[in-house]
């Protein structure tokens, strides 16, 4: 039997035993429980720098290009062997594109269940605050605006030379503040909120350990 076949066949039978290891769990208990598998995937591809495009310094673009092919074909295999569930969001998060705020481990979940915004510093044009409209018109009833400790963004906008080689981005951490209000003001969503149909949360999140707190 090759490596890959064994591994599907693993896969499997953890995934059948699943619902029968969750029998004898309580809710919590189980959400925890399904974490720590989770983040045991995690774990074991940690250190797989390959996988990381770490291998070699003087890697190419084209070469990183078929990697995340590669990467991609792995992971859709996966996924069309074990098919999940979809599930339609209630839940919208606007997160900055810094890649070490993972959105997953961030609130525990991997099943779709949020409508994740990514931007450089978390900053909402205009239509970033037409797809949160959107998604709220569409049964969203939360959405969580978010900054974080140590935003690369933020730096460069405090620092006059780096504003001045990254003026763009320097105005958009200066116009966030305005683009939130504009979002709160749009008819739809100040109307929502008023109705207490919508809630918008304004959160902070530790880089370091992912934890959040209110702005």
């Amino acid at each position: 039997m090759g490596r890959v076949r064994k591994l599907v066949v693993f896969g499997g039978l953890v995934v059948l035993a699943a619902p029968v290891f969750a029998l004898a769990l309580d809710e919590e208990s189980e959400f925890i429980a399904g974490g720590a598998l989770i983040n045991l995937g995690y774990r074991l591809q940690d250190h797989l720098h390959e996988y990381d495009f770490q291998h070699a310094d003087d890697i190419s673009p084209t070469q990183i290009w078929a990697e995340l092919e590669h990467q991609n074909a792995l992971a859709a295999g996966v996924r069309e062997r074990f098919p999940r569930a979809a599930h339609h969001p209630v839940v919208a998060m606007v997160v900055c594109m810094d890649a070490r705020i993972d959105t997953n481990e961030l609130v525990g979940d991997t099943r779709k269940y949020y409508y994740i915004i990514r931007t450089a510093g978390s900053v909402l044009s205009e239509r970033e605050q037409e797809m949160l409209e959107l998604a709220v018109t569409n049964g969203v009833k939360l959405v969580v605006l978010t900054t974080h400790t140590d935003c690369a963004a933020e730096a460069v906008a405090a620092d006059p030379g780096k504003r001045a080689q990254f003026p763009h981005l320097s105005t958009a951490v200066d116009e966030r503040e305005t683009r939130i209000k504009q979002f709160l003001e749009r008819p739809v969503i100040a109307q929502r909120v008023a109705d207490n149909r919508l809630l918008v949360k304004r959160m902070v999140v530790d880089t370091s350990t992912e934890r959040v707190h209110e702005h």
